[in-house]
């Protein structure tokens, strides 16, 4: 049997799609339409279809942010140590946790079998901080505690997962399943870029002293899901190229790299035109982005332009690539350049059982970092149009995991509270939102689900949380599902 080609093999791996559109009959051509009409289209309200420059075409409402700067704590930190201080945890410890509340919610597979669930105060101090007296963990995070009258700190964040990777991946989509496009995706595909020479959604990783090599992170939290991948983040790298094959191969200049890129376009276009498979569209522009970033990457990532004063502001260790530090500088660099969404997430809060020992060292890398990020913006005018978030997925138990002792003790996974701040475009500062009970069990006033907070972060940046969706497999998706709604009493 003579061997077939290559050209007549791909006429024969054609999608449904692909079928109906090289089909002469006027059915054919319907059945296109009305495939590309409802399945690759952007159903959004009022909005327009995918396009690479974003889908809306007016804002819902008046944006107060520009872009967001996401800090995520991977792991989960402690409420009870650094932002909702409960005195009855110190003046009980030992005592049942069952004597003070009806414990009517989920545990973990590493508490389920405790006899006990004594209470565990913490070991270090509150105080009360700044004009607004917003009581925080200052002996952890002395200078996070310095932003007490530029913040909104959320004490009733709700959540639905107990363990990390579903509840990451809830915080990052929506959802808890993966497959779904992660926030920055969304926010790409509705608003589209303003710097045409860096992505759009950009995500660092780094890891704490706290527990380093704790929960791992997959590239899918930052993934387009059913979205077009033109939409997901780019992850900029600790070691090597801060992009994948940024650079060019040894013996290949500029020049030909160019004259490559273009007769690629061209062969590209053409599969394009033939196809219509919007990932041939991704393909292209992707390619032309990454010869652009050869020049702006290496820029971005030059800290040589820095005055000294600012780099001591952000600590010892702004210059060592790959660390908290050195994210939270580049993210600021970043804002400058408008890239939209640009999300850091710092691994190491899962502390089970040496809570004492490992949170000191986990809020020491991130704690003078974060507040000068912070001020840094607010120096620089970039505050008022950006919107700074620093959480992670849950919160911790005010029960110790495992055996209660005076020189160490550990926390497990609590999703029903637990404490998220904000600061920036739009939102109220120096004011302290919602309440836990005594033991910090329940939510007794203004809960907030994670819903919500993907609404109120949408909003702010003048997107209506329930127009902008897209259809796939035959219906109609958001990144808040069908819930969700505005934190108004949190907006400035």
């Amino acid at each position: 049997m003579k061997p077939l080609d290559q050209a007549n093999e791909n006429r024969m791996m054609l999608t449904r799609r692909h079928f109906f559109g090289r089909t002469a009959s006027g059915v054919g051509m319907a059945a296109l339409a009305s495939l590309i009409g409802s399945e690759a289209k952007a159903e959004t309200g009022d909005l327009g279809p995918s396009e690479p420059t974003g889908v809306l075409k007016a804002y819902h409402t008046p944006p107060k942010a520009k872009r967001v700067i996401y800090l995520f704590q991977s792991g989960a930190p402690s409420q009870q140590e650094l932002f909702d201080h409960k005195p009855l945890l110190q003046e009980n410890e030992g005592k049942e946790l069952a004597d003070y509340v009806e414990m009517n919610q989920r545990v973990t597979g590493m508490t389920a079998g405790q006899k006990s669930f004594p209470l565990a105060g913490s070991r270090f101090k509150f105080t009360r901080c700044g004009q607004s007296g917003m009581e925080l963990g200052s002996e952890l995070l002395p200078h996070i505690s310095t932003l007490a009258d530029d913040m909104c700190l959320i004490r009733s964040m709700q959540t639905e997962a107990i363990n990390h990777d579903p509840a990451m991946t809830f915080f990052q989509s929506g959802h808890q399943l993966p497959g779904r496009p992660s926030f920055g995706s969304w926010l790409h595909y509705g608003l589209g870029t303003i710097n045409q020479n860096l992505p759009t959604f950009i995500t660092m990783v780094s890891r704490g002293t706290g527990r380093p090599n704790c929960q791992p992170l997959y590239d899918r939290l930052w993934g387009s899901g059913f979205l077009p991948s033109t939409y997901a983040g780019v992850k900029l790298m600790s070691v090597g190229d801060p992009v994948l094959y940024l650079s060019n191969p040894d013996g290949l200049d500029p020049k030909a790299r160019r004259r490559m890129l273009d007769d690629l376009a061209r062969l590209n276009q053409k599969k394009l035109d033939e196809f219509g498979d919007p990932e041939i569209h991704t393909r292209i522009q992707q390619y032309e982005l990454a010869y652009r970033m050869q020049t702006s990457v290496p820029e971005l990532t030059d800290f040589s332009d820095e005055p000294q004063h600012v780099l001591d502001a952000y600590g010892p260790n702004v210059m060592k690539r790959g660390t908290y530090a050195y994210n939270c500088l580049l993210a600021r660099r970043l804002a400058e350049r408008d890239v939209r969404f640009v999300q850091l997430f710092h691994m190491g809060w899962d502390q089970h059982f040496t809570l004492q020992r490992q949170l000191p060292g986990q809020c020491q890398d991130t704690d003078q970092p974060t507040a000068a990020l912070v001020n840094d913006l607010k120096q620089r005018g970039l505050l008022e149009d950006t919107l700074v978030v620093w959480g992670g997925e849950f919160g911790r138990t005010s029960y110790c995991q495992g055996t209660l002792n005076a020189d160490t003790y550990g926390r497990d996974h609590h999703p029903r509270c637990f404490s998220l701040w904000m600061t920036g475009a739009g939102i109220k500062r120096g004011v302290t939102y919602g309440k836990t009970d005594d033991v910090c069990y329940n939510v007794v006033e203004n809960p907030v689900h994670v819903h919500d907070l993907h609404a109120t972060m949408l909003h702010l940046l003048g997107i209506d949380h329930e127009r902008l969706t897209y259809r796939f497999q035959g219906r109609y998706f958001r990144l808040t599902d069908v819930h969700g709604h505005v934190v108004q009493d949190i907006l400035s």
